[in-house]
């Protein structure tokens, strides 16, 4: 027998159930309460408040979120949409009218209905076994309490901080205490957030689990939450992204007719292994269509770290990519031709464009009375993250990298499974510190996720009252043989179906445990238009970790691509988990030093 190969830390393996997730944290709080008796879908929920909490600068109540499970009960994939969709007031010609050819990155014209709490309390109703204070009293406990303050966030709050001092002065009572950025380590509190979800239990405990829950849905939608926002989009001009300040549309009205939905995943088989996607009001389907594309490779045969393994990926996503430019938006919208996209017959033409040399073309494909004009906007310099004005991709770019190898942004992620073979796998993400001010009496701010729209009609993701924005958000679920096996997923902007798809395609063809599979070197490419304002895209630039070898990063200049070399340990905050029979195991990312997997 071989000796085990090294890894940052261990692939956890065990019976009982593993939870892995973005900070250690919310990892101990979803293993408590699969040790109190709940399930995936309860430790979900749990999990999920707590990352609000402790990773503000990455999602907050105010945000979205998609889920996608696996109900052992009904034993079949289902995805619980978390992404809310554009106010009655967002409209292109609104939008116009102020001069804007772009919704801002920041501020309030750029929330989209809020979409998280909801979302957890559909999945605790329909999936879960407990009460609503059984998942929020560990939230509510770090936000009175408080948290140890990882480096990431004071970064993030001392890039914005003149923004915070000069216009976002309720931010500023916030997250500048006592007038100062915090320190690293330093306990952090948030104390109306807390009194929210405290006040949110008050008024909906009492009576059945469930009417409970419809009640504390109701208070969040309706009550004082809903009134609150309504107020605040309603009397203040806010400044942004724009230079200049804006009302916002959102209004209370447009919270009370919202509500998260349940829907069938999109899916394609892949050899053994059929994997399961929301639909492309996500841009899920842009991972789906890498592997339609690269099915048509031998990739057993290649190093992981070599330079053909890496071009080939790259190549398949800029064709996935600038397809997802062209066609995707929401399905209850536009008719995106799915089926087309992950044929066989239209990915044999699209994969006739990868050669041995980098392309510096976006190339999307042709569809018959399909799909929109692609907006390549050429950037001028290296994309950023978060900037001064709180614009920016929330992840990776030409991204400042910490001594320590943390990066700025990214968003949250967590995976479960327990002993009864459930599964869910989740991305919470908007509603960032830096995405808008926070409201007073709440405690958290509004999202941003409307920059995703275009200001074009013709577009299949152009803006339009009560459509979903074509998210970058995108946990993913995977079967074996028939058999529920993986749950997977990552933060990063438009970079999440390129790191989801390299940790799958390591694990399948290289035989890596995925704890291998994230410890790997990985990269990203910047080719086509980002998701976040301003959307430009950079032609041609890939980004690798340092610790490729070098021969691969000299072949691959060789071959066209326009090289980055980043920090050794700087692309990805990826998670997983899997079960093999009544065996689970589960890995964490450990760059940022941040992400834990538990389990027994």
């Amino acid at each position: 027998m071989s000796a085990p190969r090294f890894t940052t830390r261990p692939e956890i393996d065990g019976t009982f159930g593993v939870v892995t997730t973005t900070h250690w944290i919310a990892s101990a709080v979803g293993m408590g309460i699969l040790e109190r008796g709940g399930n995936a879908f309860d430790a979900g929920c749990a999990a999920a408040f707590t990352l609000q909490i402790v990773e503000p600068h990455l999602n907050g109540p105010g945000g979205d979120v998609p889920v996608i499970l696996y109900d052992a009960k009904t034993e079949k994939p289902e995805v619980i949409c978390g992404q809310g969709p554009a106010p009655a007031g967002a409209t292109i010609e609104h939008y116009r009218s102020l001069g804007l050819d772009l919704v801002p990155g920041t501020g309030l014209l750029a929330t989209c209905i809020p979409g998280a709490f909801d979302t957890w309390m559909v999945m605790l109703r329909d999936y879960g076994t407990m009460r609503v204070r059984d998942v929020l009293e560990a939230a509510i406990g770090y936000a009175r309490n408080g948290y140890p303050l990882v480096e990431r966030i004071p970064a993030t709050i001392r890039t914005v901080e003149q923004l915070f001092r000069e216009h976002w002065t309720s931010s500023a009572a916030v997250y500048l205490p006592g007038g100062k950025v915090p320190e690293p380590g330093d306990l952090f509190t948030n104390v109306k957030l807390a009194e929210t979800y405290e006040r949110v239990l008050r008024e909906c405990e009492g009576g059945s689990r469930e009417e409970e829950i419809e009640r504390a849905r109701k208070v969040w939608s309706q009550g004082f939450v809903a009134e609150a926002i309504d107020t605040y989009c309603r009397t203040q001009d806010v400044f942004d992204v724009t230079g200049t300040h804006h009302r916002g549309v959102l209004t209370g009205q447009d919270m009370a007719t919202w509500q998260a939905t349940i829907e069938a995943p999109i899916h394609y088989d892949y050899g053994r292994y059929r994997v399961f996607k929301p639909s492309t009001w996500s841009q899920g389907l842009a991972c789906l269509q890498q592997l339609s594309l690269l099915k048509g490779f031998d990739l057993d045969k290649l190093d992981v770290t070599g330079p053909d393994f890496v071009h080939l990926i790259v190549e398949a996503a800029k064709l996935a990519f600038a397809d997802r430019e062209s066609f995707y938006g929401d399905p209850t919208f536009v008719d995106v031709p799915i089926e087309t996209l992950l044929s066989d017959g239209y990915n044999a033409e699209r994969r006739r464009l990868i050669t041995d040399t980098a392309s510096m073309e976006l190339r999307p494909g042709s569809i018959a009375g399909k799909g929109g004009k692609v907006d390549a906007r050429i950037s001028s310099g290296k994309r950023v993250a978060v900037g001064a004005t709180g614009a920016g991709e929330p992840t990776v770019g030409d991204i400042e990298t910490f001594p320590s190898g943390n990066t700025r942004g990214d968003t949250v992620h967590f995976d479960i499974i327990d002993r009864w073979g459930n599964m869910v796998s989740s991305t919470p993400s908007g509603g960032w510190l830096q995405s808008s001010p926070i409201i007073p009496e709440l405690g958290f701010c509004l999202g941003s996720r409307a920059q995703m729209f275009w200001l074009d009609e013709s577009h299949p993701a152009a803006l339009v009252p009560g459509k979903r924005p074509r998210s970058t958000l995108t946990p993913t679920l995977a079967y074996r043989d028939g058999a529920p096996y993986l749950a997977w997923g990552s933060p990063g902007g438009d970079q999440q179906d390129q790191w989801i798809p390299q940790m799958f395609l390591r694990h399948v063809h290289a035989g890596m445990n995925l704890q291998e599979s994230i410890d790997a070197p990985a990269w990203h490419t910047e080719h086509f238009p980002g998701s976040f304002w301003p959307r430009t895209s950079r032609p041609g630039v890939v980004v690798l970790e340092s610790r490729f070898p070098e021969a691969t990063i000299a072949e691959l200049k060789r071959r066209g691509h326009q090289v980055e070399v980043g920090g050794p340990w700087s692309e990805g905050r990826l998670t997983g988990a899997r079960k093999e029979g009544n065996r689970l195991k589960a890995a964490a990312n450990p760059r940022g030093m941040q992400g834990y997997a538990i389990g027994r």
